[in-house]
Order: C-alpha cells, then structure tokens, then sequence
C-alpha cells in the first residue's frame, strides 16, 4: 500500500468507539484509577511533610507516580500536561516531564507475532535481520532495528498488544473523572479537563492506526523538497510495503537529540544555520503546506552523523486549514516584511475574529500592531506564542469567538524551538529572520534582503 492508496482505505484495526460508553469494565477501571491515584497522592504527601509550601509539589508528583502505575494512556495524559503547561499548575506539568521518559519494553516474541500478523507473512522474509532488543519504548509502542530483504537499514515501530482497548477503557474512565473534577474544582473547570480527555481521544484514534502516521510522514517529506531546498534537513523515508495498522517501518538515520548542546556545538559548525535551516522547514511546513510536526521535542529532532537536521515521530502533527494559513502568513508578512497589520485584520475578518463595529482594517490593524508587534520582534528568547494566542483569544472573545486552537499548537512547538534557539543561537530574531520566509514571500524577501545588504545561506 502507499500513501495515496491509503486515502481512500478504510482502516482495518482502528475504529470510533463511544466515548461516552460506560459499561462495567469502566466502572473496575475507574476504582483502580482512583484507588492508585489517591494512594500514590497520599504515599508522597505523607512522605515529603504536611508544610504547605509542599504540599503541592508532592501531590504533583504522586499524581505522577499514579500515572505511571495506571500505564500507557495515563502516560500519554501526562506528556499532553507536560506539553502544556500554560495549562495547567507548574508543579505538575513539571512532575509530568518524568512521563517523557522511556516505559519498559514488552517481550520481543510478541513484537514479531504483531508484525507478522499485520504484514501478512513471516518475520524471516519480511526482514534479513530483526533486532529482539528495542532502541526505545514508549507509551504506544517500541522500535526495533532492522534490515530489509534487499540490505536497507531500516527501524519499525511496533504497536503494544491489545492498547487499543485498555486505552479505549482508560479514556471513558478518565473522561468520567474529568467531568466529576470540572463540578467540584474551578481549577477543573477553566483547565476544561473533560476537554483534555476529549481531545486526547481524538489523537489516539489517529495515532492507533500506524498508517496515519506514516502518511503524515510520506505527505511532510514530499513537501520538504517543493521549492528544490532544504536539502539540510531531513525526514525518514517510510517503507509502505513493511508498514500496517500496528506496524511502521521506515529508513533508519543515525545522530543524536538536538538537546545534547555541547555536542551538537562540538559537532556541527554553525548551530545557528542549524536552527535557522530547521525552523524555516518547519514554518514552510505551517504557512505554505498546512501539514506541520506537532510534536518537536529534542528526541524526536536529530543533528545526523551527515550534519543534516532530521524530524523524527509524525504521530503528532497539527494541519492548519486554509483560512488561518493566510492569517499566520499576514502575521510573519507584517512581522519580517513591511510592518503592516492591515492584512491581518483582514484575515481575522475571515476567521470571524472581527465584527463590522470593530472599525476598518486600518484601525483594527493599529491595534493588532499596539498588541503584537513587540512579542514578534523581540529575540526568539522573548518570543512566547502563548502569549500571542492569549492575546488574540482576548481579542476575539471580546467578539464573541472562541480561541485559535491550531495557533495554540503551532506556538507549543515555537516554544520547543525557543529552548533550542536559547542555546544554539542566542539573540537570533525568528520574526526578523529573513531567510526563514524565502519560499514564502519570494519576491518581497529578495527585495528587502538586497535593500537591507542582507545576505541569505544558499539553503
């Protein structure tokens, strides 16, 4: 199967089921949850003291030491917390950092038997070499090296046995805890925890079938090379004939995580150009081909051993339609290019941000400018898109409209190339960059680089 097969195939394993069911096994699961929960709460409470200024970091961290008893979905529910942690209290989105780790691995024999079983022929003529030891293991899955028949060096990543339905029943339980939280705690309430749980659902539908992912990672490196650059930057090649539901298997690359500062600056010549080549990938992949990498924290981003930048894991990506693509081109045209917020007020109309008694363009674009204009020129340091979707969330909530969910996501990811750029290139100026726009904005990017005595890197 390819990619393009796959659009119109109907998936095999993976269905929708209810949510909101709630039969018997959720009831069970829901005890155990609380019991381990509230045991693990208790155990660290008890242990670190009663002291007030305490007492919150130690219940952050026995909520963490639950998640990691109750298995792979409550995992997951912490890297979302750890992912977001405007959202929630620090204390614990840092505890939920510890969910980022590796889990433990499940037996190698039940690797095989789920590959075979979703391939469709045996292990030994599927692959000259099969490694029973895996690289890494994670909430959903682990990954095992491998050798193609014909000698390629490959990776697969296999799907846990029988996840779907225990984080089906983990989900249903967790949604029906979230909704007693949101009636008991304000806290609940504006976290919106019954809309977490929800929209945690949704990702594991998606990310349950293996064939999302790998089209997700066939369509992004076919659009790494649409304008004939980015050749620095690289996106494993997916091997559809090795690949099924619960099994995804693509070309093998070799580095190290782009969080190994002192190696990558020992290792690459110019970390800057390094980011610099990474994001403008990146922000092509949002404002020109809509398919972004939602999930860009440094293990799933590599300096190779060729000195190229690769993006690993497409389980998690972000797809912004058409009408908030022209919005976030308008924001990076009047952040790297003229100044002017006229087109992003006109954008915002589209969107239904702006009402008619708001004032023209001109004037609703002085106020968008007054608002962001100071957060998108500062230093990548200073450049907090959470706060850019908070303002805009104000903005349209004094119009009755509700926030920017696909910004949100795109300025989780900017908040991840911020930790990078901290390191690798102090006070480089994303918003500023013109480089990053040059397939964006083609022809104002060479005018204002050449007016400017600006020169910009080949690729």
């Amino acid at each position: 199967m390819t990619a393009r097969e796959f659009d119109t195939a109907a998936p095999e394993a993976v269905h929708r089921p209810e949510l909101e069911k709630f039969g018997f096994a959720e009831w069970r699961r829901t005890a155990v949850i609380g019991s381990v929960l509230g045991g693990s709460i208790a155990k660290r409470v008890l242990r670190t003291g009663l002291r007030p200024s305490r007492r919150r970091t130690a219940m952050a961290a026995g909520v963490v030491d639950g998640f990691e008893t109750l298995g792979p979905m409550f995992v997951k529910l912490g890297q979302l917390i750890a992912s977001s942690p405007a959202a929630f209290p620090r204390e614990l989105a840092d505890a939920c950092l510890r969910c980022l780790d590796d889990v433990p691995p499940f037996p190698a024999v039940a690797a095989r038997e789920i590959v075979a079983a979703d391939l469709g022929r045996p292990i030994e003529e599927l692959f000259a070499v099969f490694d029973d030891e895996p690289l890494s293991a994670a909430s959903v899955a682990q990954v095992h090296a491998c050798v193609l028949a014909d000698g390629r060096a490959a990776v697969v990543k296999v799907q846990r046995p029988d996840i779907a339905r225990r984080m089906i029943v983990d989900l249903r339980a967790a949604y029906r805890l979230a909704g007693w939280l949101r009636r008991r705690s304000e806290n609940a309430r504006v976290a919106n925890t019954e809309g977490v749980v929800r929209d945690l659902y949704e990702a594991t539908i998606a990310e349950l079938d293996f064939r999302n992912e790998a089209d997700s990672q066939t369509r992004a490196r076919e659009n790494l090379s649409a304008f004939g650059d980015n050749t620095a930057v690289a996106i494993p090649e997916v091997y559809w004939d090795h690949s099924g539901p619960r099994v995804l298997c693509m070309e093998r690359m070799y580095g190290m995580p782009l969080d190994r500062f002192d190696d990558i600056r020992a290792a690459h010549p110019d970390p800057e150009l390094l980011i610099r080549r990474l994001v403008k990938a990146w922000v092509e992949s949002v404002v020109v081909h809509g398919l972004f990498h939602g999930d860009v924290h440094a293990g799933n981003l590599w300096l190779l051993e060729d000195g190229r930048i690769a993006m690993l894991d497409f389980g998690i990506v972000g797809r912004m339609d058409g009408p908030w693509r022209d919005f976030v081109r308008a924001l990076f045209h009047a952040s790297a290019i003229d100044g002017d917020f006229r087109p992003v007020a006109r954008a915002l109309r589209e969107l239904d941000l702006v009402d008619s008694e708001a004032g023209d363009d001109a004037t609703v674009g002085r106020q968008l400018a007054t608002a962001l204009a100071p957060v998108l020129k500062g230093k990548l340091a200073q450049l907090d898109m959470g706060k850019v979707a908070a303002r805009l969330v104000e903005f349209g909530k004094r119009r009755g409209a509700f926030g920017p969910e696909q910004l949100i996501l795109m300025g989780k990811q900017l908040g991840y190339f911020e930790r990078y750029a901290v390191a690798l290139a102090p006070g480089w100026r994303l918003g500023q960059d013109l480089y990053l726009f040059r397939n964006v904005f083609p022809d104002e990017v060479t005018a204002k680089a050449a007016a400017d005595g600006v020169e910009l890197p080949r690729d």
